[in-house]
């Protein structure tokens, strides 16, 4: 079986196995298991969708300015943050200047880069702990002198996080470049969604597709200084962000007291799933956030047995580690269904 480039489930997939998609668990993607805010719910039944959406995203864009205290003119918002990295890259990389990776990360940020022609270069962190070794990561990025360096802090899949003050050291480093820092995961280790970038040459991805549990529909949003914002608005599409999103999107942000709560419950499950895992036999590796990095030996073959039982999780062979499957954290009884199939997978011999 080929690997996925990304999370989530494959209806055509499930349809070839003869699997329902509605007895299947998924717990190959990594957003709050517990929902959006129901304001949400109530706003997307309030919307006319008859009706344009505005196409500069104007009142949520101050929205968020607010709670990020930043001008409304240092935001964009996208259709998720991969539109983001590919936005970046068209409008920073176009001309086939060089690019620097942290790795093992998510793929679409060499695939952004690789569409528009940049030389791609890529630092990668390796077992057992995956962490990012600063120092090294500073001298390529001074010989090498990219355009752009892609950072995931805290990083997919391997959960490892760098302080803000590594953050800052890197984007110190970057000198005239500009440093794309994709903090999707920021809320599920920190608890907080917001705050302005370090520095002037720093790109913020924030998803609120993963925090505020919008992935249905595809939202986040870019801060920086105010021409690398313009820089980012001058090629992306009209109409960019569909008036769903932006509707739920404002609706999220005014019930933060739903955000806190689900994603302490999050912690709280994620924890008590690492440890059923390792109970259960497994080796997970050390993980800052709610997702877990598990070597399995062999990731593909460890996925199929799980998906026939029901529960989906994410190979990582397109992340070069086709030894581990990631598991995201989903609510306590969910994943006692994902420790029960693990654990009847252990005991086969046929794998």
């Amino acid at each position: 079986m080929s690997s996925e480039a990304h999370g989530g489930l494959n209806l055509a997939e499930l349809r070839a196995a003869g699997l329902d998609p509605d007895s299947v668990l998924d717990f190959s993607v990594n957003v709050n298991p517990f929902g959006p805010s129901p304001l949400v719910s109530q706003a997307l039944r309030d919307l006319d969708v008859a009706s344009y959406p505005d196409r500069e995203a104007i009142v949520l864009r101050e929205a968020l300015a607010r709670a990020n205290a930043v001008g409304v003119e240092n935001l964009l918002v996208g259709n998720g943050t991969a539109e983001l990295i590919w936005l970046a890259a068209h409008a920073f990389l176009r001309d086939g200047g060089p690019a620097l990776i942290v790795g093992p990360t998510f793929g679409e940020y060499e695939r952004a880069a690789r569409a528009v022609g940049a030389e791609v270069t890529e630092v990668r962190a390796g077992p057992p702990d995956f962490c990012v070794d600063v120092d090294r990561l500073i001298a390529a990025i001074e010989s090498t002198r990219p355009r752009l360096v892609f950072l995931c802090n805290p990083n997919n899949p391997t959960g490892a996080r760098l302080t803000g003050g590594e953050v800052w050291r890197i984007a110190a480093a970057c000198g005239e470049s500009f440093l794309v820092l994709d903090e999707a995961y920021r809320s599920f280790v920190t608890l907080s969604p917001f705050g302005p970038p370090p520095r002037n040459n720093v790109i913020v991805l924030r998803s609120m597709t993963k925090d505020f549990a919008l992935a249905g529909l595809r939202l986040g949003y870019a801060l920086a200084r105010p021409e690398l914002v313009a820089a980012l608005r001058a090629i992306q599409p009209p109409w960019s962000v569909n008036g769903p999103a932006q509707a739920a999107g404002l609706a999220a942000l005014a019930d933060l007291g739903h955000l806190r709560r689900t994603l302490q419950l999050t912690q709280e499950a994620a924890r008590d799933l690492r440890m059923a895992l390792a109970a259960a036999g497994a080796r997970v590796n050390e993980s800052q956030t709610h997702f877990h990095l598990v070597e399995i030996g062999d990731g593909a073959t460890w996925r199929a047995w799980l998906l026939r039982r029901g529960c989906l999780v994410r190979d990582c062979a397109s992340f070069g580690l086709p030894q581990y499957v990631r598991v995201g954290t989903r609510r306590p009884g969910e994943n006692e269904k994902l420790i029960q199939a693990w654990g009847f997978n252990l005991g086969r011999t046929d794998l």
